[in-house]
């Protein structure tokens, strides 16, 4: 090994990363605001001097690969973008995302909240026969489930539809959704079904 790559070796042990470009890159990832070339000076303790040549110099070599992101200085900071000629592709992932379909069970578990709110965990499961646990989650990413609060005698979280449901709907509150009532066992049975699935019969 040559003196100089003891050198090169050792500012880079002291860098903690295997360039000053590949610094930078890890830095901005992981950064939530843009981050100004003093920060990132102080950081990597190089000069800023440095530090912006390589940051300008990564902008471009972005630029002429073509790559599906840009570097670029604002608010007095640098920060990573999608490149604008990749908007078309952008657009239909998020439209895509939003416009996906319920499932079944989905579909089934939102009705349940719908027509019985507030309600427990357990007794949408009583309800549907099944764990509802990560059905919960999906309606609850979704925005169209919240937590309502918890039941005063089990402390169990209670859930409710939120405005965004009503708003998917069309509908202005939940007294204009069709009557269901028939076919939703009373509350008075869930309660029964949830006693014999506690004594173990």
């Amino acid at each position: 090994m040559t003196e100089g790559e003891d050198v090169n070796e050792e500012s880079s042990e002291g860098l903690g990363a295997p360039s000053l470009g590949a610094a930078l890159e890890a830095l901005l990832i992981v950064a939530v605001e843009p981050l100004s070339a003093v920060s990132l000076a102080e950081t990597t303790r190089h000069p800023v001097a440095d530090v912006e040549a390589e940051l300008r110099r990564l902008a471009q070599d972005y630029t002429d690969a073509e790559r599906g992101f840009a570097l670029r200085e604002v608010a007095g900071g640098w920060r990573y973008y999608t490149r604008d000629s990749c908007s078309g592709v952008i657009e239909r992932f998020v439209l895509d995302g939003q416009q996906a379909r319920l499932t079944q069970a989905a579909l089934e578990t939102l009705a349940v909240v719908a027509y019985r709110q507030p309600v427990s965990r357990a007794r949408i499961s009583a309800v549907r026969g099944v764990n509802v646990d990560g059905v919960l989650r999906t309606l609850q990413s979704r925005g169209l489930v919240e937590e309502t609060g918890t039941d005063p005698s089990s402390q169990a979280i209670l859930y409710g539809t939120t405005p965004y449901f009503l708003e998917r709907l069309g509908i202005a509150s939940l007294d204009d959704l069709p009557d269901l009532s028939e076919y939703l066992p009373d509350l008075a049975e869930l309660d029964a079904v949830l006693d014999s699935v506690h004594a173990g019969e």
